[in-house]
């Protein structure tokens, strides 16, 4: 359906005031597009508001661009290649203290803004204001048609503001994680609508639950934090990361679960090793020679004290002194500890997961322009079936994925 001659006409239409679409619609902005960023919520970029602990973990110096199968995951993980190489962790940093704001890495390779995510949404809208973005919040979207009869308007969009036109549409929507900020399955159904197909979304980077029987002796534990090496699948298939575990009232979360749970399958087990550090079975034999106490005592030394008594708690030859245990009981306790076996029942889901995996199938798009095979609609970010690990990964490829395609929609013919 053609655009009415009364309805406003873009160059680009952008869908989604997350990071994305913020950047996406900046950057398209001041190449000289007339650019309409358009999100259903009264706020911009509340993803960015609440992550980090306020402070926004905006990416990451360890990417490496040449190798992203080793912080991303997708059915194709080499799709994101072509965008994180060509705006990188410094583009971004530079693009902060351009901005004078400043920020600090925490460890691995993690940024964070000094003071508040604010700061990160402020440098985002000022960018689009020196664009000329239109921005329409809130405005709901309540349908989209395409046609081919008018190059200037090929989709028309009904929205709560009217009815609006543009040559080209850019869906920055994101997933199905925390729906309590406004998250929905809009990119999704309007990939469907255009016979695109979407790997079946999913939560990650969310915490594993167990059945609430057998985790019931670990249930007072909710709160203890360890470092751990926790790992899942075989062979090529296998992942591990050496980061700290959380214990919680349902079951297990932390850096550690949040990661491997991106990685982990329904119905396979977690290896999680407790003391990753140093074998447990000498210190516990060394334990043996010099002192009397009880085990579970000498092993608090080694572990944390909640963490020794629960562990030791099932077995009598467990809560003898240490100097009358059997060597084989202290073998059994360190191996038990270094070799953690279980499997999750399941995830605590998109509320509490931070991304999505999964999304618009990425055979369908470009990795150059982030164009899909419908001409003129465009998918970036969490929407596209890439998903970055925990530590800045998935912010950095807002940032890549929304500059390459706003670059394409600049040099694009009207």
């Amino acid at each position: 359906m053609p655009a009415s001659q009364s309805s406003p006409l873009f160059d680009a239409i952008v869908v989604g005031a997350g990071a994305a679409g913020l950047f996406c619609a900046g950057v398209a902005g001041q190449r000289g597009l007339r650019v309409l960023l358009i999100d259903h919520s009264p706020k911009v970029a509340e993803k960015i508001r609440i992550s980090g602990g306020g402070r926004a973990n905006f990416t990451n110096r360890d990417l490496d661009p040449r190798q992203p199968h080793k912080h991303y995951l997708g059915n194709n993980p080499h799709f994101c290649r072509s965008a994180l190489s060509r705006y990188t962790p410094t583009d971004f940093t530079e693009l902060l203290q351009r901005h004078g704001v400043p920020f600090h890495e925490k460890h691995k390779g993690q940024l964070f803004c000094d003071r508040s995510a604010q700061d990160l949404i402020d440098v985002l809208l000022r960018e689009c204001d020196a664009g000329g973005v239109t921005r329409w919040q809130p405005c709901g979207v309540h349908g989209v048609a395409f046609s081919d009869a008018e190059p200037a308007a090929r989709y028309t969009l009904q929205t709560d503001r009217g009815t609006v036109s543009g040559h080209s549409l850019v869906v920055a929507t994101g997933g199905l994680s925390i729906p309590k900020i406004g998250a929905t399955d809009f990119g999704f159904r309007l990939a469907r609508q255009f016979g695109l197909k979407v790997v079946e979304p999913r939560p990650a980077l969310v915490p594993l639950t167990f059945d609430p029987q057998a985790w019931a002796p670990f249930a007072d534990l909710s709160g203890l934090a360890l470092p751990v090496r926790i790992e899942t699948g075989e062979k090529k298939q296998r992942q591990a990361f050496d980061e700290d575990l959380l214990f919680t009232h349902r079951g297990l979360s932390g850096p550690g679960v949040l990661q491997i749970s991106s990685y982990w399958q329904p119905g396979t087990a977690l290896r999680i090793d407790l003391h990753p550090d140093a074998a447990l079975e000498p210190l516990l034999q060394d334990a043996k020679a010099r002192s009397r106490k009880l085990l579970p005592n000498e092993l608090a030394h080694l572990l944390p004290s909640r963490l020794a008594d629960t562990w030791t708690a099932p077995r009598a030859d467990w809560q003898r002194p240490v100097n009358e245990t059997p060597d084989k009981a202290l073998a059994q306790l360190a191996d038990s500890l270094h070799r953690w076996t279980l499997t999750p029942t399941g995830t605590e889901g998109y509320a509490k997961a931070e991304v999505t995996a999964g999304g618009v199938d990425t055979k369908q798009l470009s990795s150059q322009t982030m164009a899909s095979t419908q001409p003129g609609l465009h998918f970036i970010g969490e929407v596209v079936d890439v998903t970055g690990w925990l530590g800045g990964y998935n912010f950095q490829w807002a940032w890549a994925s929304g500059f390459a395609c706003a670059q394409a929609l600049a040099q694009a013919p009207a």
